[in-house]
């Protein structure tokens, strides 16, 4: 009997799996687009480095600032009409882009890119919980662990698109050969450049518009939260519940250190003399698809969510340590991991920083359910409170810089140590909490 009951939740939650994948491919599509779009942004609207960095953050500031007000609409809307409305929201940002392209004025690039964050925040605020609620508690990390593979798929896929439709010829736009040219060429050369952006923008549009259709016309089960007495009798509202204030500051300090693991890596590659230092990013993506696997292998049949942190957390400390007193001359490491295979090996302390990809691959999948549990109806707060805690993906790489600056790369990969530290205390204790 129960084999049967288990049997028919799977079949009951395969089509919200499939619509759901969907939208995860999207998110991956939009946030890893951001990386492409910098150096263009760069050339067409004639920009510094630091300049072309508010891109990352006119887009992850909306997690930060919309969070909240998403999940007000959220609650009056339901889940599965909140993701239709996110999906409408980042339809109006792709369209935004066509006069951002027709003007070149970097302020409506930034409003758009703002505007796509905005309908990504409610995606993520009402897909999460989703995720968490369609199934078994027990399995909610795996399914959140299926979903990092699609989303992961996308960020492999948008690089090569953006440079077989956008890219290609970019090599003749150096700032030299631009700088060389009369004001009237220039602006003709420029006005080329941006005029590339409208069509993909166009398309992505038009397919947005589609996913509205299929979210709000499909059979995607709408799921409802009980009410406890605790929801009756204590107002505080979301401060209320430890488990959620804590899952967002752990959530914060992983997406911190996950965003440091994958985007200084090349630099840090670099400073030491690797000489593929620019696809050292992939090395990171790879452990990370790996760890999801084998999260997806390993829960609940031969852990809980639980333990899979507490590993994650302790293997991150291993990988902090490694990185930064490993040597960058040997490559032991990575003769023994895939010299073997012809891919190109890397120093040790390189390695380490690679290597976090796959010991914090859990903890994003692990938290949700954690921080979420008997939240009742402050779900769609509480979702929104994590969401705020991809800000630490903004925040902690500039206190990176900070260190590295003052130091060394190699030194700065101790601040992961804290944010590690944090994780392993939420795993232990920290979601357990039900009182202040």
């Amino acid at each position: 009997m129960t084999s049967k009951v288990a049997t028919q939740q799977q079949a009951n939650s395969l089509l919200p799996m499939v619509i759901i994948g969907v939208l995860f491919f999207i998110f991956g599509f939009v946030t890893w687009l951001n990386g492409s779009l910098i150096p263009f942004l760069k050339i067409i609207c004639d920009l510094n480095e630091f300049q072309a960095l508010f891109v990352t953050f006119a887009f992850y500031i909306a997690y930060t600032v919309m969070a909240l007000p998403m999940s007000g609409i959220l609650r009056r809307t339901g889940y599965k009409n909140g993701m239709a409305v996110g999906l409408a929201i980042m339809a109006v940002g792709a369209i935004l882009f066509i006069p951002a392209a027709k003007t070149g004025h970097y302020f409506i690039f930034l409003t758009a890119l703002f505007v796509l964050g905005t309908g990504l925040t409610i995606l993520q605020t009402a897909s999460n919980p989703y995720l968490v609620h369609i199934g078994p508690k027990e399995t909610a990390a795996v399914r959140i662990s299926i979903m990092g593979i699609v989303n992961k798929c996308a960020g492999v896929i948008v690089p090569i698109l953006f440079t077989a439709l956008i890219l290609s010829g970019m090599g003749e736009f150096s700032e030299e050969y631009m700088a060389s040219l009369d004001a009237q060429t220039r602006a003709d050369q420029i006005e080329a450049l941006s005029n590339r952006l409208i069509t993909p923008y166009i398309y992505m549009a038009i397919v947005l518009a589609g996913l509205i259709a299929l979210v709000k016309f499909s059979s995607l089960p709408e799921i409802e939260f009980e009410e406890s007495d605790n929801d009756v009798e204590d107002k505080s509202g979301i401060l209320q519940y430890p488990q959620a204030i804590l899952g967002a500051l752990a959530l914060f300090a992983y997406v911190g250190i996950e965003v440091i693991a994958a985007d200084t890596i090349g630099l840090f590659g670099s400073g030491i003399g690797v000489e593929h230092f620019a696809s050292l990013t992939s090395y990171t993506m790879v452990c990370m698809v790996i760890g999801y696997i084998l999260g997806i292998i390993a829960i609940p049949k031969y852990a809980s969510q639980e333990k899979a942190l507490v590993v994650s957390s302790i293997a991150g400390i291993l990988c902090v340590i490694g990185a930064t007193t490993a040597s960058t001359q040997s490559s032991a490491i990575a003769d023994v991991l895939w010299g073997w295979s012809g891919i190109p090996v890397i120093p040790d302390a390189v390695t380490f920083v690679a290597l976090m990809g796959l010991a914090h691959a859990m903890v994003w999948p692990s938290i949700w359910p954690l921080a979420l549990e008997g939240l009742g109806k402050y779900t769609a707060q509480g979702s929104a409170l994590l969401i705020m805690g991809i800000a630490g993906g903004a925040l902690l790489p500039l206190l990176f810089g900070l260190v590295a600056e003052g130091g060394s790369t190699q030194f700065a990969y101790w601040v992961g140590l804290p944010c590690y530290l944090f994780i392993l205390y939420y795993a232990v204790k920290g979601h357990k909490k039900r009182s202040w």
